[in-house]
């Protein structure tokens, strides 16, 4: 059986505005393409209206332009998500549409807040609304040659292995193409060949902006992490999600995305907790590719947030390769917390073993699951 494309108008609902914006010209661009190629493409109003936000909302570093250009050509086609699309099934995220969502601005004057003990972490990384804040941030006690913090500050010959490594997933949703969008700047943990750290490397992610119960606006940040052990390499990442004392209740949409590379024979620990405000919303993206015998290692603890939800996507690029993965999510209240996970085995004797627990003690309150495993021929 054969499909045949058919010519057809291309209709785009562009949001009003004073100036035609870099996106509307790359809209325009694709459009002319598509319709050359037979193709039509038809854009969501309030996504390519969420896009022109993003892009006027934060400087695009020249190092990450070639994610920015993947993220607005994605987003090109896509469309909100809706109860019909097989991924949202379960999951309502229609109450992030009908908000105001405004991108979260740059925390000036620098905070003075100490949301995580250094003391308890020696190797820690402050992460304020999307933003690395090198002030709140203890990088001292790394050995040489490893490397955490901004990707601005990373030499130039780690720098151009670190941007190989920066990809547009495939398979990533709509979501993911947001945070290559908005995310400000790459914060970057790099461990080189044969390197084992004996401390863990701890992420502070800490939302300072918020609006208050009832208000319509909801403050928007992309925090993106980029984490590559290189052969024989070592490292525990802790990734904590915690909000202000004054924003304990606050409305606001943290969509993060975290990136790992492990070379062969590597190992990656990764601790991730979610203690968000119960009326937030967070969006988390877990991409992982792991070369020859190689092992990654997850345990998951989420109990914050209106809706929790972790996309977990795992490619074994290798023989020998170790995946596991332990999560526990709990739904104390009108919650949902979701888990899709997605594991690709391609090469022989690949391992992996998955343990998933979740909880509902609230008669509103809601688990999902959808754990996806492909053994390939």
């Amino acid at each position: 059986s054969g499909i045949a494309l058919i010519p057809a108008p291309c209709n785009l609902v562009i949001a009003s505005s004073s100036s035609s914006s870099k996106f509307q010209k790359t809209i325009r661009t694709k459009t002319r393409v598509s319709l050359n190629n037979a193709i039509s493409i038809s854009s969501d109003p309030f996504v390519l209206e969420l896009a022109e936000a993003l892009e006027d909302s934060v400087p695009t570093p020249q190092p990450l332009q070639n994610l920015r250009e993947a993220s607005s050509e994605s987003l090109l086609s896509s469309s909100w998500p809706s109860r019909r699309d097989e991924p949202f099934r379960f999951t309502d995220i229609s109450f992030l549409r009908s908000s105001q969502i405004l991108p979260a601005p740059i925390p000036t004057p620098t905070p003075t807040i100490t949301p995580f003990s250094t003391s308890q972490f020696p190797c820690h990384i402050s992460i304020v609304d999307g933003h690395f804040i090198s002030s709140l941030s203890e990088t001292s006690e790394f050995p040489d040659g490893v490397y955490v913090g901004s990707l601005s500050n990373l030499n130039s010959t780690v720098a151009e292995r670190v941007l190989e490594l920066v990809c547009g997933l495939e398979g990533g949703d709509l979501f993911w193409s947001i945070n290559g969008m908005g995310a400000p700047d790459l914060t970057v943990v790099y461990v080189p060949e044969g390197c084992h750290l004996q401390s863990p490397v701890h992420l502070g992610y800490f939302s300072l902006q918020g609006s208050k119960e009832g208000s319509n606006a909801l403050y928007l940040s992309n925090p993106r992490v980029l984490v590559v052990v290189e052969k024989g390499g070592e490292v525990d990442i802790i990734e904590e999600f915690s909000n202000d004392e004054e924003n304990e209740n606050g409305c606001y949409w943290t969509n993060a995305a975290l990136e790992v590379v492990i070379g062969e024979g590597g190992k990656v620990r990764h601790s991730y907790i979610q203690t968000q405000s119960p009326l937030a919303a967070h969006i988390k993206w877990t991409s992982v590719r792991q070369e020859a015998s190689s092992t990654y290692e997850l345990t998951e603890v989420s109990t914050g947030g209106k809706l929790g939800r972790h996309n977990l996507h795992i490619k074994q690029l290798g023989p020998e390769t170790v995946t596991e993965l332990s999560t526990l999510h709990l739904s104390a209240g009108n919650q949902t917390q979701d888990l899709h996970s997605s594991l690709v085995f391609d090469h022989p004797r690949g391992y992996s073993r998955q343990l998933h627990k979740c909880i509902v003690t609230h008669s509103q309150g809601q688990a999902v699951f959808d754990g996806n495993v492909k053994v390939n021929r």
